[in-house]
């Protein structure tokens, strides 16, 4: 069996899927994030070249390519997580319905609250679970304990967690598994109720069980949130995204239909990735 010939499995395992799961109809596909012509630099070391992709709106964009292709650089540009970073700078758009997010009247923190992140690593806060997944609506202003526990219950039960973990809330939020903090930080992104969610190969870390879970749990917030992942895994980017996106050495090479791009890729150099002679 060739490569492509095991895309093309995977499409049809998926296809099913969809098939028996759809919750929504298909809907007209609406633009949530519109990037044009962006550069961006580490100092005098430009990451970015030129790029410009848009990102539908309750959809899963993957972006893949070899370490260093400048695919989370770009990922972190869509909520100014890399303004944290000395020396960063960027020119070019980025737009979130319409609006530009690096325009000076932009409140970094409210923005952030739309478009939420979870990182490569679980990153828990030494906190209760409770804690941790209140922890942004509490910095947003909410002190209602009844309120609080509606919006942890509600989170949790997004992040396919509550059933889990109901009855231990005021435990450690270190005393989870690996697949569980991962969940639990996904918890703590929907808490803020955001519109986008960010994930930095969120699964890169966790055993195949695991993993198998955190895949589902995105096919179902897709339902209700975009979604943008980077993943180093071309068989999970085939099985849960839209549209995938193939970034080398800081160039956007093709972004397409998952299926259109992992079967029949216009570029050479996206077939020479995805069939492995290169990476």
């Amino acid at each position: 069996m060739t490569i492509m010939q095991s895309f093309s499995d995977l499409m049809h395992q998926r296809q099913q899927r969809e098939t028996h799961k759809r919750t929504r109809p298909v809907e007209t596909e609406v633009t949530k994030l519109d990037v044009r012509n962006l550069n961006f630099f580490y100092g005098e070391k430009q990451a970015l070249f030129d790029v410009s992709m848009t990102i539908a709106e309750r959809s899963v964009t993957a972006f893949i390519g070899p370490s260093g292709c400048g695919k989370s650089t770009f990922l972190r540009t869509l909520n100014r997580m890399n303004d944290i970073i000395e020396g960063s700078r960027h020119n070019g758009t980025v737009l979130l319905e319409g609006q530009e997010i690096y325009a000076s009247d932009v409140d970094v923190v409210a923005l952030r609250k739309r478009v939420g992140m979870v990182f490569q690593k679980s990153t828990p806060f030494p906190k209760s679970i409770f804690d941790n997944v209140a922890y942004g609506p509490k910095i947003a202003g909410q002190r209602n304990h009844k309120a609080l526990l509606e919006i942890v219950e509600q989170s949790l039960k997004r992040a396919a967690l509550w059933d889990e973990v109901k009855d231990r809330l005021p435990d450690s939020a270190l005393a989870l598994s690996g697949g569980q903090q991962q969940r639990l930080c996904i918890a703590r992104a929907l808490a803020t109720n955001p519109e986008v969610i960010l994930m930095d190969e969120p699964a890169s870390a966790l055993d195949p069980a695991s993993t198998a879970r955190i895949e589902d749990l995105i096919f179902e917030l897709k339902q209700n949130y975009t979604i943008v992942i980077v993943t180093h895994n071309m068989q999970q980017a085939a099985r849960i995204s839209d549209r995938t996106a193939f970034f080398f050495q800081g160039y956007l090479i093709e972004v397409d239909d998952t299926q259109r791009l992992f079967t029949t890729p216009r570029k050479k150099q996206t077939e020479d990735y995805i069939t492995g002679k290169f990476g």
